[in-house]
């Protein structure tokens, strides 16, 4: 298995495995395992090609795992980022408030179901954690409360706390933080 930084070339295979984990193709029953609630384009997924911020897991030619992440400008495309960031300025993590500045957007994290509970979860995050560490002190995200696998994956097996809940459109989450200058692979 290969964990590296996207290129180009793994942009369809990013999206079959999105399409295949977006929560509106699910059922009730499948997104019990977990799911990713926001699709995103092929010109998007070039966007952030541009600021290293795709990250693939490829086993022999297909993509069976990707990590994105970013900067709060290029996520404030969809409304749940720009309410997010209103509300950086009243958190504080590692004793420090949060700002737009010194943080950055990860996720989604998307695992395909054969690989999932063998580790790629964490080797996955952490190709993406060292990358973004000489940038960016803070990391930030969201899950819907809803997700519990992620939910469950991302405090126990990463160790990310959390800093937020809030409801948007009608929908309830965790807004959760992580140190990059620490590693969650022991």
């Amino acid at each position: 298995m290969l964990i590296r930084l996207g290129e180009t070339t793994d942009i369809l295979g990013i999206i079959k495995l999105q399409k295949a984990n977006l929560y509106a193709n699910l059922s009730d029953l499948e997104r019990k395992r977990g799911f990713v609630t926001i699709p995103f384009s092929e010109t998007q997924l070039m966007e952030l090609l541009e600021q290293r911020g795709v990250f693939v897991a490829q086993e022999r030619d297909e993509i069976v795992g990707y990590i994105l992440a970013g900067s709060w400008d290029f996520f404030d495309k969809w409304p749940i980022f720009p309410y997010m960031v209103s509300r950086l300025k009243s958190l504080v993590f590692l004793d420090q408030p949060i700002s737009q500045g010194q943080s950055f957007e990860y996720g989604p994290i998307c695992i395909a179901d054969s690989y999932r509970g063998t580790g790629l979860f964490q080797k996955l995050f952490e190709e993406m954690r060292i990358e973004f560490s000489s940038r960016y002190p803070v990391g930030v995200t969201f899950i819907n409360r809803i997700n519990e696998l992620s939910f469950k994956a991302h405090t126990h097996k990463l160790g990310l706390k959390i800093i937020d809940e809030f409801v948007f459109d009608g929908k309830n989450f965790y807004g959760l933080a992580f140190d990059t200058s620490k590693s969650v692979i022991n």
